[in-house]
């Protein structure tokens, strides 16, 4: 079906430029005018580049007659009822012969027209109406590489209402939009009826996306929630690695983001290994294919850190950095991201989320990677450092062992000193020991036996007295024995034995 529009298309951009050249001879003029409202200002619905009772300029160009004018000069399209030059007659038939200029079969006095002359005839007038500008929503899009044309339906997201566009593709191509479905835009262009299926759409000239102000407000939306969750804090950032062993980059293909970066990284550490992911960084697919590429590159194992980098570009081109799909995958990603997003004015939402946000791609290179010859300078001072470290240290140690040496012969002289005083003193304690003892001991005993003279009763005996035993024992009274008892009588020299009588 489309390789017989392609064709029409083609056929139809033939055909605008003889019948302008036709119109152009003919002097003819379209007016329009709404019958209930009186007639619209003749400049409003003028056919673009035509004056009243004058032919339009000749020796223009097609792309000059398609230039689309100044929007805000353009009024809306009003409803158009078509009149031709001739206004005496009010039959229909030869007003919509007159205006289409097709002929019709004659049945006497009834004109009937066959389905291509009639889808012709109302090609033909609505190639005369001025181009317009139409508001709406983009939904199935169609493009194929062997397509000539673009095909999208644009609908009207108050009451659903539908219209077929069909872009050159070139033309379309040219303007790099990378439009998705849903996406609000105007739509500049002519209205045209295919014939061949009788389909009325709308061929344009160009496009343009619209409702920047509510782009904004959502962002501001979106950028107090996610601050309200710290997401944005400054304490969660993270220091970037010194001396990273893995560098994975997410940026266009063939991007000159992409070549500032590498080409910084390689100048200032030619060591460093680099994996570029690259995605797309513009239009509706951007941020989950720039989600997507991060996942990739934390697969890797000995992934330090990620730059993103983007050139610059319009608003609308770095709406995708300020997803929020994207900006949770940065805050929540296992390594550093640093950002370089658009220039040094443009703020997208991941750069808030990033640990770190590079004016540019190639300032983004410099922020990962230290300069060599930098790097070899700050070695030797730090060689350097050490080396007087350890001397400093092998000095205060050889002064810290002198010290203990001193110190510790010092004290083994004075100890050895202590100690021969004590062992002279126990050896005179040894010498003396024994003789004091042995006094000691004697005059104890001396003591002992003086004291045992003075209780002894042979002490008493010495003074006269005598112990009398019987066989019972010691005689303490005189009824213990009786006469002619026999006792022993003990004095202080000897004993002798007695007899009792009384």
């Amino acid at each position: 079906m489309y390789d017989h529009e392609q064709k029409a298309h083609r056929e139809r951009d033939d055909r605008d430029d003889r019948d302008q050249q036709q119109r152009t001879l003919e002097g003819g003029e379209l007016a329009t005018a709404c019958p209930d409202r009186g007639r619209l200002p003749a400049p409003a619905c003028r056919t673009p580049g035509r004056q009243r009772g004058r032919s339009a300029p000749r020796g223009r160009s097609r792309r000059e007659r398609l230039r689309p004018p100044d929007r805000g000069r353009h009024p809306p399209l009003g409803r158009f009822c078509i009149e031709t030059r001739a206004h005496a007659s009010t039959r229909a038939p030869p007003q919509y012969a007159e205006a289409v200029k097709v002929e019709a079969l004659d049945y006497g006095e009834r004109k009937v027209y066959s389905v291509s002359s009639f889808n012709h005839g109302v090609a033909d007038w609505l190639s005369r109406l001025p181009t317009v500008w139409v508001e709406g929503e983009v939904t199935e899009l169609r493009r194929h590489e062997r397509w000539q044309s673009v095909f999208f339906t644009l609908k009207d997201p108050g009451d659903g209402a539908c219209l077929g566009v069909t872009m050159p593709r070139g033309r379309f191509d040219a303007l790099r939009l990378d439009l998705a479905d849903g996406e609000r835009v105007h739509v500049y262009g002519r209205p045209e009826l295919f014939e061949q299926r009788g389909d009325f759409r709308l061929r344009a000239l160009t496009i343009e996306r619209f409702g920047l102000g509510d782009h904004l407000a959502r962002l501001e939306r979106l950028k107090a929630k996610l601050a309200a969750e710290g997401l944005f804090a400054d304490d969660r950032k993270r220091p970037l690695p010194r001396l990273p062993r893995c560098i994975g980059l997410v940026t266009g293909n063939d991007a000159a983001a992409k070549r500032d970066v590498l080409t910084t990284i390689a100048t200032r550490f030619p060591p460093a290994n680099v994996v570029v992911a690259e995605t797309y960084v513009q239009g509706p697919r951007a941020a989950a294919a720039v989600v997507a590429a991060m996942q990739s590159l934390c697969e890797l194992a000995e992934l330090d850190v990620i730059v993103i980098a983007r050139g610059g570009g319009s608003f609308e081109d770095l709406l995708p950095f300020s997803d929020e799909r994207l900006v949770r995958a940065v805050a929540a990603c296992r390594v550093p991201v640093v950002t370089a997003v658009g220039h040094e004015q443009d703020t997208p939402l991941c750069d808030l989320a990033a640990d770190r946000r590079a004016s540019t791609p190639t300032m983004a290179g410099k922020l990962v990677v230290p300069e060599l010859p930098q790097l070899f300078g700050e070695l030797d001072r730090a060689r350097a450092g050490l080396a007087r470290g350890v001397r400093r240290r092998l000095d205060q140690d050889e002064q810290r062992t002198t010290r203990a040496h001193e110190a510790l012969r010092r004290s083994v002289t004075a100890r050895l000193e202590r100690e021969l005083t004590r062992l002279a003193r126990t050896h005179e304690r040894l010498r003396t020991a024994p003789a004091l003892t042995v006094e000691r001991k004697r005059a104890r005993l001396e003591s002992t036996a003086g004291k045992l003279r003075t209780l002894s009763p042979l002490a008493t005996l010495d003074r006269g007295y005598a112990i009398v035993r019987t066989d019972n024992g010691f005689v303490t009274s005189s009824a213990a024995v009786s006469d002619g008892d026999r006792v022993d009588v003990q004095l202080a020299d000897g004993s002798f034995g007695a007899r009792v009588e009384r």
